[in-house]
């Protein structure tokens, strides 16, 4: 399984699969730990058995139907400071990958999620170790829905159930590989702001009227920018707020 001709320089040039896990973040931070973190190394699953996302929520998938991968990485480039960088450049990479199949329904939703209209498409998440003033390694979890039709969640898709088309994944993973690492590579190479300009022109949402939840406060606004740390600016009435992860959630109509 996962037999894949390599379009890339070093991502996914050391792949370990396993037939299930339960987490490949979690077999990935082992990999740190024990010194084996080469760069580029990608752990792949068919079935986590606690898959985590964003805001400690559960990612569950169907075994054997979409990616659900880690990648390590060594942004020794970025300090703590920056590490939102390597979100936006990770998501541009996702979003590039899937955009020929999908065109202009695809959007990445911020953080880090990629939508089909209204419906997530997947996910990621993304855990830095810092040492000192740079980040030492991090590991980037993706769970990316290619082949399931069935969701308790009637907010999710996949690429089948968006294309009305079957995929062999072993066939993809080389095209979401030399994605991530096109995108990687800019980002080493110093070209943020083209990166941030994507993501912006990508976003959900984006300079749009919609409804929003802060906790119990439901609110309209529009969404004008991300800052280079992550915060969601978002032009309420006549004034500018600013929103980390779990500070703002999107309202969608039923």
């Amino acid at each position: 399984m996962y037999k894949i001709k390599s379009k890339t320089l070093f991502i996914g040039k050391n792949l370990i699969y396993l037939p299930t896990c339960q987490s490949t973040n979690d077999e990935a931070a082992d990999l740190v730990r024990l010194g084996q973190g080469w760069e580029g190394t990608v752990v792949i699953t068919d079935f986590q058995t606690a898959g985590r996302g964003q805001r400690g929520n559960q990612w569950l998938a169907q075994a054997g139907e979409n990616f659900m991968l880690s990648l390590i990485l060594r942004p020794h480039f970025l300090s703590p400071s920056q590490q939102f960088r390597l979100n936006v450049a990770i998501s541009v990479g996702i979003y590039e990958f899937f955009k020929p199949y999908l065109g202009e329904a695809l959007k990445i939703k911020w953080p880090n999620d990629v939508y089909v209209g209204d419906q997530k498409l997947g996910g990621v998440l993304i855990e830095n170790s810092i040492q000192g003033a740079r980040l030492e390694a991090s590991i980037v979890g993706m769970g990316l829905n290619i082949n399931q039709l069935l969701f308790e969640n009637p907010r999710a898709t996949s690429l089948r159930k968006a294309t009305q088309k079957e995929y062999m994944r072993e066939e993809l993973l080389p095209d979401l590989l030399a994605s991530l690492e096109k995108n990687y590579l800019l980002l080493r190479n110093g070209h943020f702001d083209a990166l941030k300009m994507r993501y912006l022109q990508s976003l959900f949402r984006y300079q749009e009227q919609h409804n929003f939840r802060q906790a119990e406060n439901v609110f309209t606004g529009m969404i004008v920018g991300v800052t280079d740390a992550g915060l969601l600016a978002v032009q309420i009435d006549n004034r500018l707020a600013y929103f980390d992860f779990k500070e703002i959630s999107y309202e969608f109509v039923s």
